[in-house]
């Protein structure tokens, strides 16, 4: 077989099972090892795969930069962000993360709520500042022009101080082995310092994310408590999240 159709075999395997096992991808093919890893370093560099010990996940295609993700799976961020939305309770501090999911969020908050939004996204902070009844902290830092959030040292002392009841996580990827994951490593430092901060974490999930992988893990996906999807998410896909006690909320 041909290297070329080699490779669109594994991506037909990738996308039906949601995995690939390099030791089950040579013996299917009857070659070495080592080419089937070649194969998958290729299609890695490519962005068709993010490599994992012993094989292969589905990537994320929500590792684009920010203007990019604005125009990504529109719809079902919106569904996301006001089911999310209606999580927070009057009185509470809620760390709001970056991400166009939470810029969404933060334009469905009721203008009658009453709350703290904490936050290293000025996006999501330019959203609340007319509304009324929430108090913004905006923490500072080195800005991270891809996501448009602050990082480094300065923003993760910051976040030492808080202590929150709620934290809104937007992630690149959601696998319930290779758990929570981001595509640049600052922010996924950030990430789970916030998450350290919070009494809750939801993870905000649009369906292409879900059993898919990016380089720079978070955390495992059982430290979420909630994940919100969109309604029309397979259940297939969630099974295995919801079998680790997490809360499948749709959207």
């Amino acid at each position: 077989m041909l290297t070329t159709h080699r490779k669109q075999a594994i991506l037909a395997t990738l996308k039906q099972d949601g995995q690939v096992i390099a030791k089950a991808l040579s013996e299917t093919f009857g070659v070495s090892e080592d080419t089937i890893r070649r194969d998958l370093r290729e299609l890695a560099a490519d962005g068709l795969l993010q490599r994992v010990h012993g094989g292969a996940l589905p990537s994320s295609p929500a590792v684009a930069d920010f203007s990019q993700r604005k125009h990504i799976s529109t719809t079902a961020k919106s569904a996301i962000a006001r089911k999310a939305a209606e999580l927070i309770l009057p009185g509470q501090v809620a760390i709001l993360d970056g991400g166009t999911t939470c810029v969404e969020l933060a334009r469905h908050l009721p203008m009658t709520l009453q709350a703290t939004v904490v936050t290293h996204s000025p996006s999501v902070a330019v959203e609340l500042v007319d509304h009324p009844g929430i108090e913004v902290v905006l923490i500072g830092g080195r800005l991270f022009k891809h996501s448009i959030v602050t990082v480094g040292a300065a923003a993760i002392e910051a976040i030492g101080h808080i202590r929150a009841d709620i934290y809104f996580m937007g992630v690149t990827g959601v696998h319930p082995v290779a758990g929570l994951s981001t595509g640049d490593l600052e922010e996924a430092y950030i990430k789970r310092a916030l998450a350290a901060r919070a009494a809750e974490i939801v993870v905000l999930a649009s369906s292409e994310k879900i059993n898919a992988a990016s380089a720079y893990v978070i955390a495992e996906a059982k430290a979420a408590n909630t994940i919100v999807v969109e309604r029309e998410t397979p259940k297939a896909l969630t099974k295995p999240l919801a079998a680790l006690g997490i809360h499948i909320l749709r959207a």
